[in-house]
C-alpha cells in the first residue's frame, strides 16, 4: 500500500474535520457539560434500582435536560446533574415529585447544591498543561532516541488527535466534559505508542536499505506494521465499546472519546505522522539540491 503517495488526501481529509468541526464549534458553541458551564447537583437516595428512562420522566416535566447517573454500591442513588441553576425552592420541588413517586423521606435527597463554571475552567487549564508536559516530555525522549523531526512530527499528530475528536464532539454536539479530558489525556499515550512503532521501523529500515528513497522507506515501513497497528487498535476498540454498550452513563461519558481517539489515533500512526516527516525530509533534500546549485 502507497500511503506517501497519497498523503495531500490524508492531509486534506484531516483539515476538512478540523475547520468543518471548529467553525461549527465557534458558531453554534460546543456542547459543554455542566462540568464547564456550572448548574446544579442533585442526589437523591430511591431505596431501589431505577432506570434512567424512568427517572427521566420525572425531570423532564420540569425542563431540566439532565444528565441522569447512578451511584451507590447498588446504584440505588440517582444523580442529576443540569446546567440549570435551581435554587432551594426549585430543587424542593423536583425532590417532592420523586418523594411522592417512590415514597420517600426527608433525608433521602443526600445532596443538593449550585455550582459555578470554576471547577470546568480549573479543569481545562489543568488538562492542558498536563498535555503540554507530556508533549515536551515525549518530544525529548523522540528526539534523544530517534531525532527532532520524528519527535515534532509524533507531537504535531497528538494534536492532530485532539482537533480531530474535538471537531467531531462538535459536529455531532456530543457533550464535552471531565469525562472527554480524561479521556484525552488517555488518547495521548496511547496515539504516541503506535506513532513509535512505525517510526521505530522507519529508522531501522534506513540501515538496511540505504538505496532507497524517503518516501519507498516510509510506505515498506508502514506496511510492516500495518498490520500490528490494526489489531492492536481492533482489540482495545473491542473491549472500549463494549464497555459504552454495556456500561453505566458514566462509563459510557468516559469511553465514547476513547473509541473516537483510538480511531484516530490509529489513522494518525499510519496515514499523518509518518507523512509528515517524509515532508519535512523531502523538503530538507529538495532545499539541499537547490543550495548546492
Amino acid at each position: 500500500m502507497k500511503v506517501i503517495e497519497k498523503k495531500k488526501l490524508w492531509f486534506s481529509l484531516s483539515i476538512a474535520i478540523i475547520v468543518i468541526g471548529l467553525i461549527m464549534g465557534m458558531v453554534q458553541g460546543f456542547n459543554l457539560g455542566i462540568d464547564f458551564t456550572g448548574g446544579t447537583m442533585m442526589q437523591i437516595h430511591l431505596g431501589k434500582e431505577v432506570a434512567v428512562d424512568e427517572v427521566k420522566q420525572i425531570t423532564s416535566k420540569f425542563d431540566l435536560k439532565a444528565d441522569i447517573l447512578h451511584v451507590g454500591e447498588e446504584k440505588q442513588e440517582i444523580m442529576i446533574k443540569t446546567k440549570k441553576d435551581l435554587d432551594n425552592n426549585a430543587r424542593q420541588e423536583i425532590f417532592e415529585a420523586f418523594k411522592e413517586k417512590y415514597n420517600l423521606k426527608d433525608n433521602d435527597l443526600r445532596a443538593a447544591e449550585q455550582f459555578g463554571p470554576s471547577i470546568g475552567k480549573e479543569i481545562q487549564s489543568k488538562a492542558l498543561l498536563s498535555v503540554a508536559i507530556a508533549s515536551l516530555g515525549m518530544l525529548i525522549y523522540i528526539t534523544f532516541r530517534f531525532e527532532f523531526k520524528f519527535g515534532a512530527s509524533a507531537i504535531i499528530t497528538l494534536i492532530h488527535d485532539i482537533l480531530v475528536v474535538l471537531a467531531i464532539f462538535a459536529i455531532f454536539r456530543i457533550p464535552v466534559n471531565s469525562s472527554f479530558v480524561a479521556a484525552m489525556l488517555t488518547i495521548v499515550g496511547y496515539s504516541i505508542n503506535d506513532t513509535i512503532v512505525v517510526f521505530d521501523r522507519i529508522r531501522e529500515n534506513i540501515k538496511f536499505m540505504k538505496k532507497k528513497n524517503y518516501t519507498e522507506i516510509v510506505d515498506t515501513s508502514i506496511n510492516q506494521t500495518i498490520r500490528r497497528s490494526i489489531n492492536t487498535s481492533l482489540t482495545t476498540l473491542i473491549t472500549i465499546t463494549a464497555l459504552y454498550i454495556f456500561g453505566v452513563e458514566s462509563i459510557r461519558e468516559f469511553a465514547l472519546p476513547l473509541v473516537a481517539g483510538i480511531i484516530t489515533g490509529t489513522y494518525s500512526s499510519i496515514f499523518i505522522a509518518s507523512p509528515i516527516w517524509v515532508s519535512w525530509k523531502n523538503w530538507e533534500v529538495r532545499r539541499g539540491r537547490y543550495d548546492a546549485n
